[in-house]
């Protein structure tokens, strides 16, 4: 038996109208041998989760750094967290939860080390800039494996899409935009409250009116805002009190949390080393190599910058480590 087939004739007959079926992508840039077990987005999905730009988002830093302590987010816990809310919110809006899911894991892939304070870095270092939203397409179109994953476009538009201004083609994707907001606002405020940074009771009252004053309530009201608004609906949204709440809940979390806090105290030295490391591999293409870190030669800005942004965290202060600071002598 043909699952994939079943799989699409399933999709026909359950999904809304509104949702993108398997067999109707629009395809990859490069044409592959169709699979008897696995719809096209189901394919995509398991392509991200063996990429090792997935693997390394477990080491990369959500917002605070160098955390001491098992339970704060990584950049990877935060992806599982967007694809949980994400797929919850396709299943109940009948919409493709193998498209939601795919672009939900793939979203994050572009960041850097540091979280947004590498991002920032390297937006001012570039000269054409650099947005993480755009680096997670190059991961999946050019960097990973051999000459990218050869995703399809629904997929590619999610990840390229789910920041900014921007606008995915799909629900699908348009889901991601938001489930990402509602991810990260809540779980910084988890990870906040954890921190010492700040306490439950510092939230704006108006905000736990309406959303809760838990995790969970917050989540969960988010969650059911968004699905009884877009029910049936060509579109994916807030309702305009929930939303208002949220964004004054993200102000807020800018205020005291991201921008100035305890939480943001290493900021500069991270900003330091990823901006130390790009000009010494700039003027010195083959330092890796020669100093027997990486067999790894830069030609271009866009090259240092590909290898910075895929960085972990604890990969960018070893190489810095072993660049810039004295090794203690040792008597052999």
């Amino acid at each position: 038996m043909n699952f994939k087939t079943f799989t699409e004739k399933l999709e026909e007959s359950s999904l809304s109208e509104f949702a993108v079926r398997s067999i109707a992508t629009r395809g990859r840039e490069k044409p592959m041998e169709p699979c008897n077990l696995r719809t096209e987005f189901q394919r995509d999905r398991d392509r991200i989760i063996h990429a090792k730009s997935f693997r390394r988002l477990m080491h990369k830093t959500q917002v605070f750094l160098a955390p001491e302590g098992d339970h704060y987010r990584t950049r990877l816990t935060h992806t599982l967290e967007v694809s949980q809310i994400a797929r919850t919110i396709a299943r109940a809006l009948r919409l493709n939860e193998d498209l939601t899911e795919a672009i939900a894991l793939g979203h994050d892939l572009g960041h850097t080390p540091f979280g947004h304070s590498g991002e920032n870095a390297l937006n001012q270092i570039m000269s054409e800039g650099f947005r993480h939203y755009e680096q997670s397409l190059r991961v999946v179109d050019v960097l990973e494996g051999n000459g990218g994953l050869n995703l399809t476009f629904e997929v590619r538009d999610g990840i390229v899409n789910h920041a900014g201004d921007n606008e995915a083609k799909t629900l699908e994707g348009r889901i991601i935009k938001l489930a990402d907001r509602i991810a990260y606002i809540n779980h910084d405020i988890d990870d906040a409250v954890r921190g010492g940074v700040i306490s439950a009771e510092s939230i704006p009252p108006e905000c736990r009116k309406v959303l809760g004053n838990t995790h969970g309530e917050r989540i969960d009201n988010m969650i059911v805002d968004i699905v009884k608004n877009s029910q049936n609906q060509p579109n994916v949204s807030m309702s305009a009190e929930i939303h208002d709440a949220m964004m004054e809940l993200r102000d807020f979390m800018f205020k005291n949390v991201y921008t100035s806090s305890i939480a943001k105290a290493e900021d500069e030295k991270a900003k330091s080393i990823l901006a130390t490391l790009f000009e010494t591999f700039l003027k010195e293409p083959d330092i890796l190599k020669t100093a027997g870190l990486a067999d790894v030669v830069f030609s271009s800005e866009r090259d240092v910058c590909d290898y910075i942004a895929g960085m972990t965290d604890n990969y960018a202060i070893y190489i810095f480590k072993n660049l810039f600071l004295p090794r203690a002598w040792q008597v052999k």
